[in-house]
């Protein structure tokens, strides 16, 4: 598929970016150029297998998109010349403004994701009880707690020789002997 055949797109399509640059530089670097020409909402620069040398700018609009595209197409972007196109589809920050945003519920093979309904969260159990889900791997399991002692603060334990919170001092001549000798 060329350029001409994509239609015009919020989303640009950065490729022969150098490989070298960490992912937070190239980033930012992509951001710091392309923000001349509109509002960049995202860059997406993945360093996997597939993605290296890759990434994809995230416009407000399309016509901040065709400028960009038009001024860098062809620049020398870290010694290597950037090919700039329109992405084949929108971007899910796009989506996400939209309101159009579906989560994608299936793997890459076409399958629902292994687990990802059956395993159960950590966040549903009671606060000090194991989740249903998880092992305490030999650990001595977790205090019991009633209903009510959930969420309910302890009293505090006063002493008479503690003013103010301060906690009580040491002599402390007693730990260390200081020694005029210099």
């Amino acid at each position: 598929m060329s350029a001409q055949t994509i239609v015009p797109n919020q989303t640009l399509y950065c490729r022969n970016l150098p490989n070298k640059i960490q992912k937070q530089d190239l980033r930012r670097a992509l951001y710091l150029l392309f923000s001349t020409y509109g509002s960049v909402l995202d860059v997406v620069a993945l360093k996997t297998m597939k993605m290296r040398g890759q990434a994809h700018v995230v416009f407000k609009d399309i016509q901040s998109s065709t400028q960009a595209m038009r001024a860098l197409q062809g620049m020398e972007f870290f010694g290597m010349e950037l090919k700039i196109s329109y992405a084949k589809s929108k971007s899910n920050t796009i989506s996400k403004l939209d309101g159009t945003f579906n989560i994608p519920s299936t793997g890459p093979s076409g399958s629902t994701v292994p687990g990802a309904a059956a395993q159960p969260s950590i966040f549903t159990a009671p606060i000090g009880l194991p989740s249903a889900g998880t092992t305490t791997g030999g650990a001595a399991p977790a205090k019991e707690a009633s209903p009510a002692a959930i969420g309910t603060k302890r009293p505090r334990d006063e002493s008479e020789g503690e003013e103010d919170g301060d906690a009580p001092m040491e002599d402390e001549e007693s730990e260390m002997e200081m020694s005029d000798e210099d």
